[in-house]
């Protein structure tokens, strides 16, 4: 059975694992191009939607796109890849089917939770993992190749779960880190907090510079429009790439500007300006700046305009 092959070798490297995936979204199918490099055999995948079946015979063109059950059935590792929200009833109509055998190696992929949603699998005799990449996914080339940089967050049940979900992320070209189960919330919103609120942040900056930048530019230069990867994110970019990398070199001294330095002036100004442009912007702009303030411990004054704005 599986767990006798997890377990085999000095380091409870798994062996070479016949995988099943349900589903071939954007994350399933970026594991299953990153497992497959590692000399594992995804035979077969769950895909129902177009664009997951395009997915699933581009980047896994020798597996088989098969229902969910079938997949299931026939798996060493099964990698559920499905939105958090459907989770939880994907393992229930698993485990009612009692297509999963024991032994089954089962990962689930999704951040917010750890394995005790897999729990009617588990009672089953699968051994139950959550393996959480932290990083975004695409649908595009560079996802597969993205994933040798990133920490996956890992959860197991016990000391073997955790060697098998190590060697795992560690044969994809990750750094597995281990996250608690009654962690795994606190996790899931800090990553959720420092990347889909990082695109918001980007994408209402840019907003107000290309309103800054209308008009006519200099002469052969690219006019402002509203497509991406103009002259606005052009500009933006490396002032953005420094902060974030300097933030997460130098933690709290790299914050600069006008909020760390309590100017209350400048502030009211950007504001002023901001909420001209769109109010719900300039909106953003003051709950930042009031958490900003916050953490610079700066000028009470500029934190009770913040606070009555």
């Amino acid at each position: 059975m599986t767990s006798d092959k997890a377990v085999c070798g000095t380091d409870l490297a798994p062996a070479r694992l016949t995988v099943g995936i349900v589903s071939a979204g954007r994350v399933g199918s970026a594991l299953g191009a990153a497992l497959e490099r590692a000399g594992h055999v995804v035979f077969g995948v769950s895909a129902i939607s177009d664009a997951s079946i395009r997915r699933a015979e581009t980047r896994l063109p020798d597996s088989r796109i098969l229902p969910a059950e079938e997949v299931a059935a026939r798996s060493e590792l099964l990698i559920l890849a499905v939105p958090d929200s459907e989770l939880a009833g994907l393992v229930t109509g698993l485990a009612t089917a009692m297509v999963v055998r024991p032994g089954t190696i089962v990962v689930h992929t999704s951040g917010a939770n750890g394995v005790a949603v897999l729990a009617p699998l588990t009672e089953q005799g699968a051994l139950p993992l959550a393996i959480h990449p932290a990083m975004t996914f695409t649908g595009h080339d560079e996802d597969v190749s993205r994933l040798a940089n990133a920490c996956f967050g890992v959860t197991a049940a016990d000391d073997i779960g955790y060697a098998i979900a190590q060697s795992l992320v560690i044969e994809m070209g990750g750094e597995p880190v281990r996250v608690a189960e009654e962690n795994r919330t606190l996790y899931h919103a800090a990553l959720a907090h420092g990347s889909n609120h990082l695109v918001t942040l980007i994408v209402d900056a840019v907003e107000a510079l290309r309103a800054a930048l209308a008009g006519p530019g200099l002469l052969g230069q690219q006019l402002v429009d509203e497509q991406p990867n103009g002259l606005a994110e052009r500009m933006l970019a490396p002032l953005a790439s420094a902060a974030l990398d300097n933030a997460l070199r130098r933690g709290q001294s790299a914050l600069t500007g006008p909020v760390a330095r309590g100017d209350v002036d400048a502030v009211a100004a950007h504001l002023t300006a901001l909420d001209a442009v769109n109010p719900r912007l300039a909106a953003g702009y003051r709950a930042m700046s009031l958490r900003s303030a916050e953490r610079a411990r700066t000028n009470p004054a500029l934190i009770e305009l913040l606070e009555g704005y």
